[in-house]
């Protein structure tokens, strides 16, 4: 089979197409043949060894797919052949793989895909979907203004349209460009808010009538953190979540003193600790349900050959896109 590996770590250069034998399932296993690949700012990063899980070299990169099980391991019934699944990779004892033609997985990771929904929005929906969903649960936006920052990536445009299905008072998109910030209005944000701007503070209490936000889901990282507590509302919240804030992290203490006489609240976040595969599958088929009735829609903002996969990681660095990249085998 065709894969994408790295046997060194670095930039979008090390990532090599190249020929492997098709692995085979174990007991318990399936392997699935990929249709679509979700491409994650977080594969970046494992690339240049700056992620939370290292991946060991040589390392095929990538966390979930969507394909049709083609062979199983002892045990598995056989009627799973032919199934279009879900490949939910991040969930397994692993977290990697993904990046090829075929993958092996637990059967009981999979989640079989409902006609209606496609490869590509399925590998769109699960990571991201995901960290949307349970970040709408664990911080409820009902009644509240809510400020989205990284509203037009992959997480931010589930979350827009997340918390406009919840009952979002107000949902402010900030972006880093105006075409993003069009794009999130155009799936729910009443207001656009661009962040590279200096007055951006300015904006936001102005837009809030002076308040801030009641509720941040903030994944931007570096000053954009920090910004975001000076806007914060008075017993606001802010949800810290996201491979950018783990590289670059800086709170001292003007921004305590502020969490502590405003009564606010800081809150981190990460779904996978969440999972048990039956938690995965519920939530999972929630979403895909959410996409037949046309709830959410899963915004694919390109697709690559996987021989192509150093170009979308290329592309994603630069943050010209916008939604889910995908790699086709």
């Amino acid at each position: 089979m065709k894969a994408i590996q790295i046997n060194r770590f670095g930039g979008p250069e090390v990532l090599e197409y190249v020929e492997m034998a098709t692995p085979e399932p174990g007991p318990g296993q399936v392997r699935v043949r990929i249709r679509a690949i979700g491409v994650n700012f977080a594969d970046t990063l494992a690339r240049g060894d700056r992620y939370a899980a290292t991946p060991e070299l040589p390392a095929i990169l990538g966390s979930e797919a969507a394909g049709v099980v083609e062979a199983l391991g002892e045990g598995v019934d056989a009627s799973f052949v032919g199934r279009r699944v879900a490949v939910p990779v991040f969930a397994g004892p692993v977290g990697f793989g993904a990046y090829a033609e075929a993958v092996i997985a637990d059967v009981n990771l999979l989640v079989e895909l409902p006609d209606e929904v496609s490869f590509e929005q399925a590998a769109s929906v699960m990571n991201q979907g995901l960290t949307a969903y349970f970040l709408v649960r664990l911080a409820p936006p009902t009644d509240k203004t809510v400020l989205i920052n990284a509203a037009a990536g992959g997480v931010g445009s589930y979350l827009v349209q997340m918390t406009k299905r919840a009952g979002a008072r107000q949902i402010i998109a900030a972006a880093s460009s105006t075409d993003k910030l069009d794009f999130a209005r155009s799936i729910g944000a009443d207001v656009g808010v661009n962040y590279t701007q200096p007055d951006w503070v300015e904006r936001l209490r102005d837009v809030t009538d002076g308040r801030g936000p009641e509720l941040i889901y903030e994944s931007a990282g570096g000053s954009v953190t920090v910004d975001s507590l000076q806007a914060l509302a008075s017993l606001g919240q802010i949800v810290i979540y996201g491979a950018l804030n783990i590289q670059d992290f800086q709170l001292g203490v003007p921004e305590l003193l502020g969490l502590i006489f405003k009564n606010q609240s800081v809150t981190g976040f990460a779904f996978t600790p969440l999972l048990t595969p039956q938690i995965l599958k519920e939530a999972l088929l929630d979403l895909f349900d959410m996409l037949i009735r046309g709830e959410i829609i899963a915004n694919v903002g390109g697709t690559y050959p996987l021989r192509e996969a150093a170009l979308a990681h290329s592309d994603i660095e630069a943050r010209t896109t916008t939604g889910k990249l995908i790699l086709i085998p």
